[in-house]
């Protein structure tokens, strides 16, 4: 994608229509370059703290908190189907899902730079992390050793040790696919094929699951950027539908109604209008703090299960038992710990290196 790169969102991408504005218009509004969509900033803000929220317990919750369970279940079926179609409508705005194919290689090179570095990075640094802490400390999901936990990052990935990096390594596959595939198929083939991926059951292997399953919301990200001068109108007008709609997607998810498989596919879809279209509209149109977490997002994504590790540890180490009275404690501990301890390494330590900072912003 052309420069200024980022990875949640891809890019930088340019000022939306007022909400309401965009059907007078005709067309997506454009601004000058680097300018911001403040919209999809706000969105990534607001994802990025379901994603800590659902990070909070990695295997079983306390005897007696079974309900955070089904909420992470509803969180699941919708909260990173948002991330990659925010991703796919970014690489449509910015052009990059149209790249030339001369200017193909340059692309896959920065991508790799931009998504696969910080996959390998961040995913040896929680490996070689829960390695040492297994010593000491309460680890979840510890890797059986060195080698194996390598084979299990990057190749049997249903045993990785660090599986927040999927979406690195999917975002990059989506993101190589659409010049090569969008100027061939369309971008109807483009969707299509993500529907006929998320109806087959790929391998656990090299995260090939994850991008079957989650690829589809990449390719409607692209489709929706495409016809946003009439799709955005409808999602700000239609606001009490589009919410009803994802309601019901996951009242039916909850009752079993939708297997886990296609509930996935299902949530994922009806929660595209529903949140992006309350990204234009007040309340949240005007507020600040989902641009502040979407700010961070990057580095959120990254670390925040390392901060919940590590204070969940610390708690148990401290007495305080991972029990349903316990949890009363651990869950807004571990909730504000994934989200500020991140920000808090990215802005005092993180940006003293430029590498590091690229990587985390």
């Amino acid at each position: 994608m052309p420069p200024p790169d980022r990875t949640l969102d891809a890019a930088a991408p340019p000022r939306p229509p007022a909400p309401g504005a965009a059907a007078a218009a005709g067309r997506p509004a454009r601004a000058a370059a680097g300018a911001r969509r403040l919209d999809l900033d706000r969105a990534k803000g607001v994802a990025i703290l379901l994603v800590v929220f659902g990070h909070i317990v990695a295997r079983e919750p306390p005897a007696g908190v079974e309900w955070y369970d089904q909420v992470r279940y509803l969180i699941y079926r919708f909260h990173m189907p948002f991330f990659l179609y925010l991703s796919g409508y970014v690489a449509w705005l910015t052009g990059a899902a149209l790249t030339p194919s001369a200017a193909v290689p340059d692309l896959l090179r920065r991508r790799a730079e931009r998504l696969l570095l910080p996959f390998l990075l961040f995913g040896l640094f929680v490996l070689l992390g829960k390695l040492v802490a297994a010593r000491v400390l309460h680890v979840d999901n510890a890797p059986a050793g060195l080698l194996q936990g390598l084979r299990d990052l990057v190749w049997t990935t249903g045993e990785s040790p660090a599986t927040m990096v999927w979406f690195l390594w999917v975002l990059f596959l989506s993101s190589a696919l659409a010049p090569l595939l969008v100027p061939r198929i369309g971008l109807a083939g483009f969707v299509a094929l993500g529907f006929v991926l998320a109806a087959v059951e790929l391998p656990a292997i090299a995260y090939l699951d994850k991008f079957g399953r989650h690829f589809l919301f990449f390719a409607l990200g692209c489709l929706a950027a495409a016809r946003e001068a009439r799709w955005l109108p409808l999602f700000e007008r239609r606001q009490p539908l589009w919410w009803a709609a994802f309601a019901l997607s996951l009242l039916a998810a909850h009752l079993g109604w939708i297997g886990e498989w296609w509930s996935l596919a299902v949530c994922g879809v009806a929660a595209i209008p529903a949140l992006h279209g309350a990204m234009r509209l007040p309340p949240l149109a005007a507020a600040s703090w989902p641009l502040f977490f979407g700010r961070y997002s990057m580095a959120i994504y990254l670390l925040n299960t390392v901060a919940i590790g590590l204070t969940k540890a610390l708690l148990l180490a401290a007495g305080v038992g991972w029990t349903a009275s316990g949890f009363l404690v651990h869950a807004p501990a571990l909730t504000l710990a994934g989200v500020f301890l991140p920000i808090l390494v990215k802005v005092h330590a993180l940006r003293r290196v430029p590498a590091l900072d690229r990587m985390t912003s």
